[in-house]
């Protein structure tokens, strides 16, 4: 180990979430929840708000009053973009991170999800891909925090970036740093979102509609049998993975298919993976799905069209995230990709959407395979269009049959 302070980079169990108790069950328990990725989606709908052409230039007031609270850092670092342009081809890191409220303001922030979202040369199209959060990586060397570089998960580069008092910006600057290293992706635009923001534009849209794609047993919401909610499975706090199943206590499932999730379901559904049978894939596929589902909603003519509702939408929004929107102005990026709509969000699998294990140094970690490296590639030189012609199988499929 070559940093000098420790990093603990298992994941600790997640909180509960506020939610009505099933019907027939008396009266809920309102509980506030954690979501563990820190859900950036809220700032795909802000930089890519983009929609109905001329409905969207008759909210500009709107959008110009709700963005004036986006708070905005200097992200970059040494790794500013190279040309402060909204034209060609723009790559937007996303940033989730697993904070929680009442945490010590000291500890180190792995960065728990990590999307970029490819927005091709025409900006008529837009494809999301996620780099695994156990990707196995050397990560470069850090001189601001003092970190002498290291092969770990890369999911630890925005800790060893944050270190120190190296702060959001240095962990961002240091992702930023090991993407264009390994991958030679260029960041146009960074976001960095927390679970709050998430949470309260999931409350004011009121829920969303996707589709669940597969049966998904929660392990952190259950009742027991006077219908308190209580955890169904006890997850260990060193490891992040299941000691036990709780006797006595039904666990919420979500069935396959179409529907209509409350904020409550859609937080607790995003956040499953311990029982699904490809655990971190399956929810990274679920996430993207996610992201396409409140996109939608956002752009949506019930949203659109009520001025109250949007300005809610954009203040949660603008309070919720930190941007370095790379030198031009946020406002700008939204009027620049106007061509872009709901369904021309592309979601694309790393992997195939299954584990490539791998062990270094005794740790389990994740290798891509040559068809994600490809991908990855063809964000870098804007093929990405040409690879999923080549690569249909890679699509997620995110509405079902």
């Amino acid at each position: 180990m070559r940093y000098a302070p420790e990093v603990e980079l298992d994941e600790p169990p997640a909180p509960t979430v506020a939610r009505p108790t099933p019907p027939g069950r008396g009266r809920p328990r309102r509980r506030r929840t954690d979501p563990l990725w820190a859900k950036l989606f809220v700032i795909f709908g802000a930089l890519l708000m983009l929609g109905a052409g001329g409905s969207i230039v008759g909210f500009k007031l709107v959008f110009a009053e709700a963005l004036s609270g986006v708070h905005q850092d200097h992200l970059f670092g040494a790794e500013g973009p190279q040309h402060a342009s909204i034209t060609g081809a723009k790559n937007v890191l996303l940033i989730g991170l697993d904070t929680r409220p009442n945490s010590n303001p000291t500890d180190l922030i792995r960065s728990d999800s990590i999307i970029v979202v490819h927005v091709s040369a025409s900006h008529d199209q837009a494809y999301l891909v996620s780099i695994p959060r156990d990707t196995s990586v050397e990560i470069p060397a850090f001189p601001k925090t003092r970190f002498l570089g290291q092969r770990e998960k890369i999911n630890a580069a925005f800790a060893f970036g944050n270190a120190n008092g190296g702060g959001v910006a240095g962990g961002s600057e240091l992702l930023i740093k090991t993407i264009r290293t390994l991958y030679g992706i260029a960041i146009d635009a960074v976001a960095i979102v927390d679970f709050t923001g998430f949470q309260q534009v999931v409350n004011v849209l009121g829920g969303v509609d996707m589709y669940v794609d597969q049966e998904t047993t929660s392990v952190h919401i259950g009742w027991d049998r006077n219908g308190k909610e209580t955890a169904p499975y006890k997850i260990n706090a060193d490891t992040g993975k299941i000691s036990y199943k709780v006797s006595g206590v039904t666990p919420q499932v979500y069935h396959k298919g179409r529907q209509h999730l409350a904020p409550w379901q859609a937080l607790d559904y995003v956040r499953q993976r311990e029982l699904l049978p490809n655990g971190d894939y399956d929810r990274e596929r679920h996430q993207q799905q996610f992201i396409k589902a409140i996109f939608k909603e956002i752009l949506s003519a019930d949203t659109l069209t009520d001025p109250i509702k949007l300005k809610k939408v954009l203040d949660v929004v603008g309070h919720s995230m930190t941007v370095d929107s790379g030198g031009v102005s946020i406002e700008d990026w939204i009027f620049a990709m106007k061509s872009i709509g709901g369904n021309d969000v592309v979601t694309l699998k790393t992997n195939n959407g299954t584990f490539h294990s791998t062990v270094v140094n005794g740790q389990e970690v994740e290798a891509l395979d040559d068809n994600t490296l490809a991908m990855l590639a063809a964000v870098r030189d804007d093929t990405v269009g040409t690879f999923v012609v080549d690569h249909p199988e890679l699509v997620t499929a995110n509405d079902g049959p």
